[in-house]
């Protein structure tokens, strides 16, 4: 995999230097054909000849423009794997905890890092290829003019090099400064009648002052420095300029033409010296910008992503998908909280794969995705339901298989999204033994999604205790063990087999990948796009096909309980069909949906219905007898549902 991946990215380099020799010879013509149109043309007396070398200089502007065309085509190939493996690192370092660090480098720096090392690619590509073009026409030209133009130029150089590591580190200070005010005004404003009132404004006044005075000792010490890229500028750029003029009657008396000076400068003055102007003010400011922003989304120290799992980091996950919070009447005065039970066989959960979770080192992982697919039909045998308040048709002694902790088990789990707000979730009881396929059905906004972020850890409930596999939830030993698919699918750049891999410790083996990619429905795309060894173009895939994807990924996954939020809404109906199909028939799984068609409820041995208060329990059958809102969801469309 890793020889693949430097075969993939010296591809890209080389396409990049193809391309941008267009651009080099753009630069070449530009001086030379000048030169040769006034030397050979209309200082000779043969305007057509002139006419000619201006033409061709022409045309190469023309394959330059196509070339600088492509170049940003390849920059974007050669930067987006950079910007996924930043996204790995935030993910493991703790997003799906809610660390806001980690959001802030997921939502904002890792894109700025992303912008800002495209920007720096394209502009020291450009210096390179222009210098390189610009000094073989000097040398074409007249090798006496060469020292005139490369002396300078390397001394500029050589100055503006210097300043780029101090000037990164003061701007960092400048940035860490202020971002201290920022917080401290942040503070202070909204409490200013609270310090009013305690009489504290000179205190208050002092400490918002010690960082006013920080940020400027800051941005002088920055802009002390600046200078000297002012000066790098003027040696590098101008200071050629002045040269070729002052050196010219020596020049012209040693053989130099007339054309040959009128080149050169128009070398210096069109190319060496915007493409230096470009190189100055892009690596110096986003390159001391990349540094500030790779070192803010460098993993804290000690931390390791090889040392307390057996997985590499993986994927960055998408945020999952939430329904909004819904003003609901008390639950706890009509609504009945039900309780689903199952015997089925012990399941081995095989050293699941897991993602890092912010926390401290060594830290066991979580097995949270962002990528996988949905339950079948069939999972589940001998399921009883009992009410708080009555037993449900079919009841029976409720609890878990003998000497087996329930996949997912909720005991008065209370969830409301403010204190002010009535709960999405009151008092609900919920246990999903292993090998359980439960379906969660409702109106929009209801809180299905809600209650799939509780069962997996990233909603804490307000009362009420969240057990996977008998671990309390939120806690590393239940994160291992479960995973969450939402609705978007994550696919990043690189492999299908590296992103179809991504939950397992080790490189999956290709017949079992063939096999879960035959099983779930994704191998004519595997197909069409070449195969396990062939690139993934997120962009060009459809959402379905990313669902296809992740799905496979969950299958060759090994947590034990799935938890799926709307995961296969992109599908057709048969394809998703063929996907739960898949997974009824994988060993040992337990599965939480959060169905999207009635059809992919009607497979699951219990669905569970919420509206509100009238939240409903029971097998397809029983709730197309007993529950109204439930023959409304599966009443065909423009047909009322049997009362």
């Amino acid at each position: 995999m890793t020889g693949r991946l430097l075969r993939v990215r010296g591809t890209v380099l080389a396409r990049l230097v193809l391309w941008s020799l267009l651009e080099a010879g753009q630069t070449f013509l530009l001086g030379y054909a000048l030169a040769r149109a006034l030397d050979a043309g209309f200082l000779a007396g043969d305007t057509g000849t002139g006419l000619r070398w201006l033409a061709a200089g022409a045309l190469g502007v023309v394959a330059g423009a196509v070339g600088t065309r492509r170049v940003y085509g390849v920059v974007a190939d050669l930067v987006e794997p950079v910007r996924d493996r930043l996204v790995a690192d935030v993910v493991a370092r703790g997003v799906r905890e809610g660390d806001r660090a980690a959001l802030s480098g997921l939502t904002q720096q890792v894109e700025l890092a992303r912008d800002t090392l495209a920007g720096l690619v394209m502009v020291s590509r450009s210096f390179v290829f222009t210098a390189a073009g610009a000094l073989a026409g000097l040398c074409a030209l007249a090798p006496a003019l060469l020292p005139v133009v490369l002396a300078p130029l390397l001394a500029g150089l050589a100055l503006f090099a210097a300043t780029l590591r101090p000037l990164a580190r003061r701007q960092e200070a400048f940035l860490v400064a202020d971002e201290a005010l920022a917080g401290e005004l942040g503070e202070v404003c909204p409490g200013l009648r609270d310090v009013t009132a305690a009489g504290a404004e000179s205190r208050v006044a002092e400490r918002v002052g010690d960082r006013v005075d920080a940020e400027f000792r800051a941005a002088r010490s920055l802009a002390r420095w600046s200078v000297l890229r002012v000066a790098a500028l003027a040696v590098g750029g101008q200071l050629p300029l002045v040269l070729l003029l002052a050196t010219a009657p020596w020049l012209l008396a040693h053989g130099v033409t007339t054309g040959a000076l009128v080149g050169a400068l128009a070398y210096v003055s069109q190319s060496l010296l915007p493409a230096l102007q470009n190189l100055v003010h892009g690596l110096g400011t986003g390159g001391a910008r990349l540094t500030v922003v790779l070192r803010r989304l460098r993993p804290p120290t000690g931390w390791s992503g090889e040392a307390t799992a057996p997985a590499t980091p993986g994927s960055p996950a998408d945020a999952t998908s939430g329904d909004a919070p819904l003003a609901l009447p008390d639950p706890r005065r009509t609504a009945r909280p039900h309780r689903t039970t199952a015997s089925a066989p012990l399941v081995d959960p095989a050293a699941p794969h897991a993602l890092p979770r912010a926390g401290a080192p060594g830290e066991p992982r979580e097995a949270v995705d962002a990528t996988a697919p949905e339950p079948g039909a069939g999972a589940l045998a001998g399921v009883r339901a009992a009410s708080k308040d009555r037993p449900a048709a079919g009841a029976g002694p409720g609890g878990p298989a003998r000497g087996a902790a329930p996949a997912l088990s909720l005991a008065q789990v209370t969830f409301a999204y403010g204190p002010a707000s009535t709960p999405v979730l009151d008092g609900l009881d919920l246990c999903v033994a292993e090998g359980g396929h439960l379906a969660v059905v409702g109106p929009s906004g209801i809180g299905k999604s809600t209650l799939a972020s509780v069962a997996a850890g990233l909603l804490v409930p307000d009362r009420g205790e969240v057990r996977v596999y008998g671990h309390p939830v939120p806690g590393a030993g239940a994160s291992a063990l479960r995973l969450l698919i939402p609705q978007e699918a994550y696919v990043h750049s690189g492999t299908f087999a590296e992103n179809l891999g991504l939950l397992r410790p080790d490189p999956v083996p290709e017949p079992e990948l063939l096999a879960a990619a035959e099983a779930v429905g994704l191998t004519a795309l595997l197909e069409r796009c070449g195969g396990p060894g062939a690139p993934v173009r997120p962009a060009e895939l459809s959402a379905g096909e990313r669902q296809l994807i992740a799905l496979t990924r969950a299958y060759l996954s090994r947590a034990p309980l799935a938890l799926l939020d709307e995961a296969t809404c992109h599908l057709d109906p048969a394809a998703e069909a063929r996907a739960e199909r898949a997974f009824a028939a994988r060993p040992g799984s337990a599965l939480v949906v959060v169905a999207h068609r009635i059809s992919s409820a009607a497979r699951a041995e219990r669905i569970l219905v919420m509206d509100g208060p009238r939240t409903a329990y029971g097998s397809h059958a029983e709730l197309l007898r007993g529950c109204a809102l439930y023959q409304d969801l599966a009443a065909p469309a423009g047909r009322p549902a049997a009362r």
